[in-house]
């Protein structure tokens, strides 16, 4: 019998190329009347004239536009204060996150922060969330993340360690997925997020503690969409049916684990980003391998699940082969020493990873301070 379960996403999502070109339309009743609205992205996005169509959409219709575009990679709890203090000088009644995985977390915890109503130190974890919010409304540019649909925002706190936010509150109002915002991303970007939204369907898929018909469900279909399509949008960037695909699959990948949390390859991919700078969805791709041959043993069946839902040689080996095709065939990278990590950082690595109390226990497989060392070591 199917044991008890829950599962939330966002109330509105949408799906349409050219949709962002019409933002004030399309976003209205997310909006819900507001007329300063808070705009965050980062420089590239800017410069790339990805939001151009949006922004004039937004000003033509009336609305009061504040753009906040300085956040980076990782985005530090600087980043977050900065915007929020822009946003409240501004008098800002919505905000809209406009980019990748990194802007959009920082539009949900700057629209968690704006009413002042709770500190940031105090909302890391998980359902720790009280504040109150204005309307968010949140538009990928990558395929990855899935941001646009989870409850779950990351931060690097400190120098180098990155926390969690999980508490509903940090969905969105609306989702809105415009396919034509990921035409042309380079070949690398699209393999490292188109990947990092395939780890997250895996990790959801054999959660031991939250996987339940609906995350299952929707993690079978994004592997199908993101196995069928990330080869061909990582070699051809105008492919319109593949981007579409991609995205797709990392919004439904993204809604599977907001229901279902990322596990231990997203818990050792953090120190790679918190400390050496590491694209998130590279991190995930250099550490995918040995985490799958060490869950192997206790999710062996939930792995040849996949496999035979993908059409891959039978068994986990299907599975972790298939993956390891995936990263040679785009070239990407494949060795910590390719990123600059040496056996030194090993061990503060590991003690990071072993004090990840949020994502650990969702692991198919117990994950110990020496398992964590012994699977670093293996990709050095």
């Amino acid at each position: 019998m199917t044991t008890a379960f829950t599962f939330t996403t966002v109330p509105k999502t949408l799906f349409q190329p050219g949709a962002s070109a019409h933002l004030a339309k399309t976003a209205a009743p997310a909006l819900k009347g507001a007329q300063r609205v808070l705009f965050v992205t980062d420089a590239g996005v800017r410069k790339a004239g990805l939001a151009d169509a949006a922004l004039a959409g937004l000003k033509d219709a009336g609305l009061d536009v504040h753009i906040y575009d300085k956040v980076v990679a990782d985005p530090p709890e600087s980043t977050v204060f900065e915007a929020v203090q822009e946003g409240q000088e501004f008098g800002a009644e919505a905000v809209i996150g406009f980019g990748g995985g990194s802007p959009m977390d920082t539009a949900k915890v700057v629209a968690l922060l704006l009413s002042g109503e709770q500190s940031l130190s105090t909302m890391y974890g998980v359902q720790q969330v009280r504040a109150s919010r204005p309307p968010l409304i949140l538009l990928p540019t990558t395929a990855g993340t899935g941001s646009e649909v989870t409850n779950v925002a990351v931060l690097t706190t400190g120098a180098t360690s990155k926390r969690g936010i999980a508490a509903d509150p940090l969905y969105a109002d609306m989702a809105i997925l415009d396919p034509d915002l990921t035409l042309g991303l380079p070949r690398h970007p699209t393999a490292y997020t188109g990947i990092d939204a395939m780890v997250h369907a895996i990790e959801a898929y054999t959660n031991r503690r939250s996987k339940n018909p609906m995350s299952d469900a929707l993690a079978l279909t994004a592997l199908k969409l993101l196995h069928g399509s990330i080869l061909r949008a990582c070699e051809d960037g105008s492919d319109r049916e593949a981007r579409g695909d991609m995205l797709l699959g990392a919004m439904l990948a993204g809604q599977a684990f907001s229901n279902s949390p990322c596990a231990g390859v997203h818990a050792m991919a953090y120190p790679l980003g918190g400390m050496f700078h590491v694209p998130h969805g590279l991190s995930n791709a250099v550490v995918l391998p040995p985490v799958l041959r060490y869950n192997a043993p206790e999710a062996e069946s939930q792995y040849a699940e996949i496999s035979a839902h993908l059409g891959l040689k039978p068994g986990s080996a299907g599975l972790i082969d298939e993956m390891d095709r995936i990263a040679e065939a785009v070239g990407i990278e494949r060795r910590l020493s390719q990123l600059g990590i040496s056996h030194n950082d090993v061990p503060t690595m590991a003690e990071d990873v072993a004090a990840n109390d949020r994502l650990l226990p969702n692991n198919p497989r117990e994950m110990t301070y020496e398992s964590i060392v012994a699977m670093y070591e293996e990709i050095l």
